[in-house]
């Protein structure tokens, strides 16, 4: 009887151990999935971050470049002006003459 007694409750005693045991797995991989959704939010910050950095990067980079070709564009504008203004006048007369006929 008392055997009996000694096995049953060895096996209550185990059933509580397995029973913990899948609670205790059950919680580990919860947490490990808590973990792994926080990293993933993480890294998509981090990706974002980045690619705001980038995009500011390039936008100052892009206003730099776009002022640099204006300068260039009106100092060409301005050499081109000073090239062709002596020649204006002869240009004009020339014209006048042809459509005097």
């Amino acid at each position: 009887m008392e055997l009996i007694k000694r096995i049953k409750d060895a096996e209550k005693q185990a059933a509580q151990i397995i029973d913990q045991a899948g609670a205790d797995a059950h919680k580990q991989a919860e947490q490990f999935r808590e973990r792994k959704q926080e990293m993933l939010k993480q890294a998509e910050q981090e990706r974002k971050k980045a690619i705001d950095q980038a995009a500011a990067k390039a936008e100052a980079e892009g206003k730099v470049e776009v002022e640099k070709l204006g300068k260039q564009g009106q100092k060409d504008c301005d050499e081109l002006r000073e090239k062709v203004a002596p020649k204006t006048p002869a240009a004009a007369a020339k014209v006048m003459e042809y459509l005097k006929g």
